[in-house]
C-alpha cells in the first residue's frame, strides 16, 4: 500500500463528497481499469456495497453509547449528582454509594443496547458475504464473488431464485424476449411477478453477451427512495441516448424469478441503492402520556427545589440561633467555621444529593420495560392473527402503545383497508346496451350462502323501481316490482336478489347441466348436495308459492349443487364468471360477420381492449417460481378434483359455442381451451400437474396439442397482476373465450373464441399515473395492421377525453352510447361497484411517428422527465371512440360493519377518504354503517369557491341554531357529511379551514370522496391541529402512505397491494376488524396501565423522600439521614421496583369481553385520560400525608427513649415498605399468581437484605452502624405495634375515599368491574340485554331542511333514490340534506337473518 499524503486524501475526500452530491452521475464500466489501483478507479468515489447498520464499534461502544445515553436529560441529572457528592462540603452519602442507582441504569441500558447491535452485526456479516457473480476480464467470465465486492461500475448476474445484490441497469436477459421478471416481496411485499426489460436500443441481446463490448456511459440521477421512478440514460460512443426508467432498473433485494439469468450494470451500491435508502429504523415517537410525564418532571424538580431551599434556609436559621459553637460541628483547617449564608448554600446542594430519589430515576426504564411487554402481549394475541395470511399483528413503534387509547379521530381508506380489494366481474356495458350478467351473480349469491355468518357484501342492494331504465329489466314482472316495493323496509338481505331469482337459477342450472353433460357427468353419479340450493332459495324470501317452488324445483338440481360445492372448495371465487348468454350471442354474431374481413367489431374490441390493456404478467404452471420452502399435496389422483378443474373453465365462450351445435354428443371432446369436434375418435385424456400461487401440486385435463410446440392453454396460464382489478377483467375476457395467453415489452398473445392467435405488436405503453387516472397501451393490430390505441380509465377522466357524452363533434350513435353508457355507470355506482371505462382509438402512422419522435426524447429527458412523458401520453389520448365500461364488486371484510358501529359507540369519529365516485362512496358508507338510515346526510359538491364558503355558513348557522333550542337539549343530532375532492381542496383552504373543520367537528362521520394521497394527508394534518385532538389513519397502500405518517398513529393494513402502508406505519394488522380489540382492548389496556403506574412511581418517591425531609426539622437541617445509605439506595433500587412494573404490565381492570362487548367504557380514555392533573395532584397530597403519618406517629412512640438514630430509622423504613406495597395493593384491579408472588417476594426481600445487612455490617457507618438492629426490633412489640397502627393510619383516608366513591358515586368503570365479577354467562347475558335496550331507544333526530323532492324513476312513496349524479356533482353546486327517508343498503348478518 503506497503512502499518500494527507492533502491528497482531503483533496480527494472533498472531490468524493463533490460527485456524490451531483444531480447526474457519469458511471463507466469498471473493465478496463480492472487490476489498476484504488485512485486509478472511474467510480471511485461512490461507496461500495459493503452494508453496515450497526452503530457502534468495539472501541468505540462505551463513549458512543453513553454519549447517547445522555441525550436523556435524567441521566445527566443523576450524574451530575453523584459527581456532586464527590465534593466533601456538600456530600450528603458515602461517592461510592451515590454512583450506585445511576451506574445500574446506565449498565443495563448499554447491555440491551449491545445486544441489538450484536444482532445486527450478524445480520450484516451474512448479507455481505451472499455469493453472487461478478464478470472478471482476466477470466473472461463470471467469477463467484461476495455482495462486498460489488462495485458500481461491474457487472452482475443473476441468476434465477436469486437475490440481487445491488440496484442494477438490467443490460442482458437469457429470455429471448429481453425481459426479467422479479419479486418485490422483499422491498413492498407485493408477491406478484413484475417485468423489468433490457435497455432498448443497446443491442447487447445476443445469447453470447460479452460485457466487454460495452462502451457507453451510464448518465442516472443521484441516489433517492423512490422505489417507483428512475431517470437514466445510455449515450453511445456515436452520442445517440437510450432512454431507461425504473422498468429497465433491477434494485436490490428483488429476487429473479422465471428467468434462468439476468445481467446487469451496478448504478447504485450499498447504502445508495433504494432499497436502503428505504430502509428506516424503526419509527420515534413521543406518546401523549410521555410529553405529559416530562411537564409532572419539571414539577418535581420545582417541588425539590423549593425543598432544598427549606433545607438551606433552615439551616441558616439553626446556625444563627446557635449560642456558641458545638463541639458537633468540626471547624476548617483554618480553626474557623464557615458562615451561616455559606454553609446554607452548601447545605441547598447537599439537600439536593439527599433529596435526589425525588425525581424516579428508575422511572424511565421501567416504562420502557412494560411498553416492551405490552407489544409482547399484542403481538401475541390470537384474535389478531390472521390465519388466512399467516400474519399477526407488527408494532413498529415502541413507545406509543397507550396512545392506542386515547384515539378521538380514525381516518380510513376504502378499497383494501375496509374491503377485501378482491375483485370479482359484476357487469359490462358495451356500446350503450347493458349486460346484467344474471347467473354470473346467482353464482356468487350460491357462493356467498356457503360463507361464515358475519361476512358482509355490501352491494346486494334493493332494486329501484322499473318505472324507468333498470339494470334487470329482463324476466321481470310488474308483480314482483310492487311486492317488492310493499316490503321496501322489511326486506331481508336474503332477500334482495329475489327478483327473477327463480327463472334465472332455473336458466343457471340449465347451463350448468350442459357443463355437466359436456364433462361426461351424470345425475345419477352424484347423490350429494341436493339440499343446498334448495335451503338457499327457501331462505331467499321467495313469498310467492309458485316462484318458490319453481326456484325449489330448479334449485334441487343434483348438478347446481355439485358444481357449486366444486366451485366453493376450489377458492377461484374471484377467477370464475359464468357469461352472459346475450352477450355471448352478441359475440358469436360479431364473429360469424367479421370472419375475414378487416373491419373489426366493437364488442370484439371491448373484450380485445380488457384482455390486452393491462400489466398483467402470464406465466407458466411449469415455470412457476420457487419457493425457499415447499409444500406438497398428495400426488393422487382425486376425480373430485379434475372434475371442478373442469367445471371451473365450463364456462368459456367456446364451451357455450360448442354446445349450441346440434351434433352428436360422443363426438364431443374436453380440452382445457375449447370443446373441439373430433373426426374420428376422442384423443387420450393425459393428467398434468400445475402449481398454484403457492407452490402447491394441482392436477388438471387437457388434451394433447396438436401442434409441434407447446400450446399455451388455461390450465397451465397463470396471471399476475399488480392490481385485482385488472386481474378480474383478464380472467372476465377469457371467460367470453378472449384468453391473453402471453406478455413480452414488445408483444401481446391473445387467443379468440374461434381458437385463432393474434399476436399484437406492442408500439407503447402509458402507465396509469394518479394524474391521468387511465392507462393506454399502443399496438398494431395483425389483421387491419392499423396503429390502435385502448385506453382504460375512470369514467370522469375518459368522458372529457370523448369531449363529454354530449359533444357537438359526436355522432349521433356515439352520442347516444356515451350517454346511456354514462347512466349505466351512475347505476353501477350506487349499486358500489367499481366502474372502468374502455376506449379505442386509430392512429394514423405519420401521427404515430411524429408522436413517438416526442416520446423517446422525453423518455431519454433527465430534467421534467415525468411532466414531458405525462405531456406526451395526453397528447395521444384525445378523440377517443367509447367502447363500453365495466362494473366490479370489490366485498368488504369480515366485521368491518361491527368494527366500524363499536368505535362510533367508544366516542370515535369514523372518516373515510376514498378515491372513489360519490355514489360509491355513500353505498359504501351505508355498507360498513359509516352512514346510518336516520342519519342527516350531508352532500356537499361544488365548483366555485364562493359557493363553497355560502354552503359552509349556512349549514353551520343550522347546527347552531338547533343546537340553542331549548327543545334540543337532550337530543343528538346525526349528521354525516359526504364531500368530494374538488369542494374539499377549496375547503382546505387557508380561509375556510376553520369553518370546515367547525362542520365537521358536529359531524358524526365524514365520507370524503374522490381524494388524492396530498389530500389525505392534508385532511388529517388539520383536523390534528386544529382541534388538538389524537388522530389514527389506517390504509393498505402506497397512496395512504401521507395519511398514515400525517396522523398520531399510523396503521398499515397487509392485503392485496404490497406493503407501502405497512413500512411506513407504526402498528399493521391484516384485516380491519382487528383495529377493534387493538384500540377497545389493548389500547384501554396499556394506557390504564401505564397511567396508574407513572402516578404510582411519583407517589412512591414523594412519600419515601419526604421522610427525610421531616427528619431535617430535628437535626437541624443538617442533610444527615436516619436510614443507612445502602438501605436508602437499595429501597427504590430492589425492595420496590418490580411491584410497580408488575403493576404496568399485567393489571387488568376489565375483562376484554366486557370492553369488546361496551365499547362507551374507551371513552375514559378519550382527551386527558387517566394520566390527569387532578389524580395526580391529589395523589401528591395522599404521599404527603402518608409521609407525615409514616414520620410522627414512630417518632412520637419512641420521643423519650434513648434509641439511636438507625433504631429509629428502622422502623420507618418498614413502615414505608408496608404502606407503599398495600397502597399499591388497593389500587390493583385483579389479582394473580404473579401479583402475590412478587408483592411477597419484595417484603421477603427486604428482611433478607435488611437482616443480612445489620448482621454482617460491624462498622460500615461509623459512629453510628446497623448492626443487629433490625434483629433486635423484631424481637420488640412496640416496633410491631408501630408498624401496624402506622400503616393503618397512613392507608385509612385512601381506603375510605375509594369506599365513599364507589358506593356514592360509581364510575362506568367501576360499573362495569362489578359486572365483570359475574360469570360469563351471566356477564354476556346482561351485555345483550343492555345493548337491546340501548338500541331501541330513540334518539329526537334534528332536521335541517326537507328531504330532496322525489324523482319520476324514484316515487318516494316506493323507493327512496340514493343521491344522483346531478345531486352530487352539479354545474354549480348541490347541497342536499338526505334525511331517515333515504335509506341505504345497511347489511348486518346475524345468526337469524340479514336485515337491511
Amino acid at each position: 500500500m503506497t503512502w499518500r499524503s494527507p492533502l491528497a486524501v482531503v483533496r480527494d475526500a472533498l472531490r468524493g463528497q463533490r460527485a456524490r452530491e451531483k444531480d447526474l452521475r457519469n458511471l463507466v464500466s469498471n473493465l478496463p481499469y480492472e487490476g489498476l489501483g484504488k485512485t486509478k478507479q472511474p467510480n471511485r468515489y461512490f461507496p461500495g456495497n459493503v452494508i453496515k447498520t450497526t452503530k457502534y464499534t468495539l472501541l468505540l461502544f462505551i463513549p458512543m453509547n453513553l454519549f447517547e445515553q445522555f441525550h436523556r436529560l435524567a441521566n445527566i441529572y443523576f450524574v451530575g449528582l453523584a459527581i456532586l457528592n464527590f465534593v466533601p462540603v456538600v456530600n450528603a452519602f458515602q461517592p461510592e454509594v451515590a454512583l450506585i442507582p445511576i451506574c445500574v441504569i446506565l449498565s443495563l441500558t448499554a447491555l440491551k443496547d449491545a445486544w441489538e447491535d450484536f444482532r445486527r452485526y450478524q445480520s450484516d456479516r451474512k448479507l455481505n458475504n451472499t455469493p453472487c457473480f461478478i464478470y472478471s476480464r482476466t477470466e473472461k467470465q463470471f467469477m463467484e464473488r461476495c455482495w462486498k465486492d460489488v462495485r458500481v461500475g461491474d457487472f452482475v448476474k443473476v441468476v434465477c431464485n436469486e437475490i440481487v445484490p445491488a440496484d442494477l441497469l438490467l443490460l442482458h436477459t437469457s429470455d429471448p424476449n429481453s425481459v426479467c421478471h422479479i419479486e418485490t416481496a422483499n422491498l413492498d411485499g407485493e408477491t406478484s411477478l413484475k417485468q423489468r426489460r433490457v435497455v432498448p436500443g443497446l443491442c447487447i441481446s445476443d445469447p453470447e453477451f460479452e460485457p466487454e463490448s460495452f462502451n457507453g456511459v451510464v448518465v442516472c440521477e443521484k441516489p433517492n427512495n423512490n422505489l417507483n421512478h428512475f431517470k437514466c440514460y445510455v449515450e453511445k460512443p456515436d452520442m445517440e441516448k437510450v432512454g431507461a426508467g425504473i422498468e429497465s432498473l433491477l434494485l436490490q433485494g428483488c429476487t429473479v424469478r422465471n428467468t434462468d439469468h439476468a445481467v446487469g450494470f451496478v448504478v447504485y451500491a450499498g447504502h445508495e441503492t433504494k432499497s436502503m435508502l428505504n430502509n428506516n429504523r424503526l419509527r420515534y415517537k413521543r406518546s401523549k402520556l410521555e410529553r405529559k410525564l416530562n411537564t409532572d418532571v419539571i414539577l418535581c424538580v420545582i417541588l425539590l427545589l423549593t425543598m432544598c431551599l427549606v433545607g438551606a434556609i433552615g439551616h441558616y436559621i439553626w446556625l444563627q440561633a446557635l449560642p456558641g459553637v458545638p463541639p458537633y460541628l468540626v471547624p476548617l483547617s483554618t480553626g474557623h467555621l464557615d458562615s451561616p449564608s455559606l454553609s446554607s448554600l452548601y447545605m441547598f446542594f447537599t439537600m439536593i444529593i439527599l433529596l435526589q430519589v425525588l425525581i424516579p430515576i428508575s422511572l424511565y426504564i421501567s416504562i420502557e420495560l412494560v411498553k416492551i411487554c405490552q407489544i409482547f402481549f399484542i403481538t401475541n394475541d390470537i384474535d389478531l392473527y390472521d390465519e388466512e395470511t399467516d400474519s399477526r399483528m407488527q408494532c413498529k413503534a415502541l413507545n406509543i402503545t397507550e396512545d392506542l387509547g386515547q384515539i378521538e379521530y380514525v381516518f380510513s381508506d376504502k378499497t383494501g383497508t375496509l374491503t377485501e380489494n378482491k375483485m370479482v366481474f359484476r357487469r359490462c356495458s358495451i356500446m350503450g346496451t347493458e349486460y346484467p350478467h344474471k347467473e354470473n351473480a346467482i353464482r356468487l349469491a350460491v357462493l356467498e350462502e356457503q360463507e361464515s355468518e358475519d361476512e358482509v357484501i355490501y352491494n346486494q342492494r334493493p332494486q329501484p323501481p322499473r318505472t324507468g331504465w333498470s339494470l334487470d329489466t329482463e324476466d321481470t314482472n310488474p308483480e314482483d316490482i310492487q311486492h317488492q316495493h310493499g316490503s321496501r323496509r322489511k326486506i331481508s338481505r336474503n332477500a334482495q336478489s329475489n327478483v327473477a331469482f327463480s327463472s334465472l337459477l332455473a336458466s343457471w342450472s340449465q347451463s350448468l347441466l350442459q357443463m355437466a353433460e359436456l364433462l361426461g357427468v351424470s345425475d345419477e353419479h352424484i347423490h350429494f348436495g341436493s339440499k343446498l340450493p334448495l335451503c338457499l332459495a327457501k331462505s331467499r324470501g321467495l313469498e310467492s308459492r309458485a316462484e318458490t317452488e319453481e326456484g325449489c324445483k330448479a334449485a334441487q338440481s343434483p348438478s347446481i349443487a355439485f358444481l357449486t360445492l366444486r366451485l366453493l372448495q376450489s377458492g377461484t371465487f374471484e377467477t370464475t364468471v359464468i357469461p352472459d348468454r346475450k352477450l355471448l350471442q352478441q359475440i358469436s354474431r360479431a364473429e360469424c360477420s367479421s370472419g375475414g374481413s378487416r373491419q373489426i367489431d366493437p364488442y370484439l374490441d371491448f373484450f380485445l381492449a380488457l384482455a390486452i390493456c393491462n400489466t398483467v404478467v402470464v406465466s407458466m404452471a411449469t415455470s412457476r417460481r420457487q419457493r425457499v420452502s415447499w409444500f406438497s399435496r398428495s400426488q393422487t389422483d382425486n376425480p373430485l378434483d379434475t372434475m371442478s378443474n373442469l367445471v371451473k373453465r365450463a364456462g368459456s365462450l367456446h364451451h357455450i359455442f360448442t354446445s349450441w351445435q346440434q351434433k352428436p354428443k360422443r363426438n364431443r371432446t374436453f380440452s382445457v381451451d375449447s370443446v373441439r369436434e373430433a373426426d374420428h375418435f376422442n384423443p387420450p385424456v393425459k393428467m398434468e400437474g400445475t402449481g398454484d400461487a403457492n407452490g402447491l401440486r394441482t392436477r388438471s385435463l387437457h388434451v394433447p396439442s396438436q401442434c409441434d410446440k407447446p400450446a399455451a392453454t388455461a390450465a397451465n396460464l397463470i396471471y399476475e397482476a399488480e392490481s385485482p382489478d385488472e386481474a378480474a377483467l383478464v380472467y372476465a375476457a377469457k371467460a367470453y373465450g378472449f384468453t391473453l395467453l402471453a406478455r413480452t415489452p414488445d408483444s401481446v398473445t391473445v387467443r379468440l373464441p374461434s381458437g385463432e392467435d393474434l399476436v399484437f405488436e406492442v408500439l407503447d405503453t402509458l402507465a396509469f399515473d394518479s394524474n391521468r387516472k387511465r392507462m393506454s397501451v399502443l399496438v398494431r393490430h395483425p389483421i387491419t395492421r392499423e396503429c390502435v390505441l385502448y385506453t382504460k380509465g375512470a369514467d370522469y377522466a375518459i368522458m372529457e377525453l370523448l369531449g363529454t357524452p354530449y359533444a357537438e363533434h359526436l355522432s349521433g350513435s356515439q352520442k347516444n352510447v356515451a350517454a346511456d353508457t354514462q347512466h349505466h355507470l351512475d347505476c353501477y355506482a350506487k349499486e358500489g361497484l367499481r366502474t372502468l371505462c374502455f376506449t379505442k382509438k386509430v392512429v394514423s402512422d405519420k401521427a404515430y411517428e411524429s408522436w413517438s419522435v416526442n416520446r423517446q426524447r422525453a423518455l431519454a429527458a433527465i430534467d421534467n422527465r415525468e411532466e414531458l412523458i405525462m405531456d406526451t401520453a395526453v397528447q395521444l389520448e384525445t378523440n377517443l371512440y367509447l367502447l363500453g365500461a365495466t362494473g366490479i364488486e370489490d366485498r368488504l371484510q369480515e366485521g368491518v360493519p361491527d368494527t366500524i358501529l363499536a368505535l362510533r359507540e367508544a366516542g370515535i369519529q369514523v372518516w373515510v377518504l376514498t378515491g372513489d365516485k360519490p355514489e360509491t362512496a355513500v353505498n359504501i358508507g351505508y355498507a360498513c354503517r359509516l352512514l346510518e338510515e336516520d342519519d342527516l346526510v350531508i352532500n356537499m359538491s361544488c365548483t366555485n369557491k364562493l359557493m363553497c364558503t355560502s354552503i359552509l355558513d349556512c349549514t353551520l348557522e343550522e347546527v347552531r341554531r338547533y343546537s340553542e333550542d331549548p327543545s334540543n337539549v337532550d337530543t343528538t343530532p346525526d349528521i354525516s357529511l359526504v364531500i368530494d375532492g374538488r369542494t374539499l381542496t377549496m375547503a382546505l383552504s387557508s380561509d375556510l379551514q376553520g369553518r370546515f373543520v367547525d362542520l365537521a367537528k358536529c359531524c358524526r362521520s365524514v365520507l370524503c370522496c374522490r381524494v388524492t394521497p396530498l389530500q389525505k394527508g392534508s385532511v388529517v394534518k388539520v383536523v390534528r391541529e386544529k382541534l388538538k385532538v389524537m388522530t389514527l389513519a389506517v390504509g393498505d397502500g402506497a397512496n395512504d402512505v401521507n395519511m398514515i405518517q400525517a396522523a398520531d398513529i399510523g396503521i398499515g393494513v397487509s392485503g392485496q397491494e404490497g406493503m407501502q402502508a405497512v413500512m411506513a406505519s407504526d402498528f399493521a394488522i391484516s384485516r380491519f376488524k382487528h383495529l377493534k380489540k387493538l384500540l377497545l382492548v389493548h389500547g384501554h389496556w396499556c394506557h390504564r396501565r401505564l397511567a396508574d403506574m407513572t402516578v404510582y412511581f411519583f407517589y412512591k418517591n414523594v412519600a419515601y423522600v419526604n421522610l427525610l425531609f421531616w427528619y431535617q426539622f430535628f437535626c437541624g437541617f443538617s442533610g444527615t439521614a436516619m436510614i443507612d445509605y445502602w438501605l436508602l439506595i437499595f429501597f427504590n433500587l430492589f425492595f420496590t421496583s418490580a411491584p410497580p412494573v408488575m403493576f404496568g404490565i399485567m393489571d387488568r381492570d376489565l375483562s376484554a369481553e366486557m370492553l369488546l362487548g361496551v365499547p362507551e367504557l374507551y371513552r375514559a380514555g378519550k382527551g386527558a385520560g387517566e394520566y390527569k392533573c387532578s389524580p395526580f395532584l391529589v395523589t401528591m397530597l395522599d404521599a404527603f400525608y402518608q409521609s407525615l403519618v409514616c414520620f410522627f406517629i414512630p417518632y412520637l412512640a419512641y420521643r423519650d427513649s434513648d434509641i439511636d438514630v438507625f433504631t429509629f430509622g428502622t422502623p420507618l423504613n418498614t413502615i414505608s415498605l408496608f404502606t407503599i406495597l398495600l397502597h399499591l395493593s388497593i389500587e390493583i384491579k385483579a389479582w394473580t399468581v404473579v401479583h402475590w408472588v412478587i408483592m411477597l417476594g419484595s417484603v421477603v426481600l427486604y428482611f433478607t437484605v435488611t437482616l443480612a445487612y445489620s448482621a454482617a455490617c460491624v462498622t460500615c457507618n461509623p459512629p453510628s452502624n446497623p448492626y443487629w438492629i433490625l434483629q433486635s426490633q423484631m424481637a420488640d412489640p412496640m416496633f410491631c405495634l408501630v408498624c401496624l397502627i402506622t400503616t393503618v393510619v397512613a392507608l385509612l383516608p385512601r381506603y375510605m375515599f375509594h369506599v365513599l366513591r364507589n358506593s356514592i358515586a360509581p364510575s362506568p368503570l367501576l360499573q362495569a368491574r362489578q359486572l365483570d365479577r359475574l360469570d360469563p354467562s351471566s356477564r354476556d347475558q346482561w351485555i345483550k340485554e343492555w345493548r337491546s335496550f340501548r338500541g331501541g331507544g330513540h334518539v329526537k333526530r334534528s332536521r335541517l331542511s326537507t328531504p330532496p323532492s322525489s324523482t319520476p324513476e324514484t316515487p318516494a312513496d316506493i323507493y327512496p333514490q340514493s343521491p344522483t349524479a346531478s345531486d352530487v356533482t352539479g354545474d354549480e353546486f348541490a347541497l342536499n340534506i338526505i334525511t331517515e327517508n333515504y335509506l341505504g343498503p345497511v347489511q348486518t348478518r346475524n345468526k337469524d337473518s340479514l336485515v337491511t
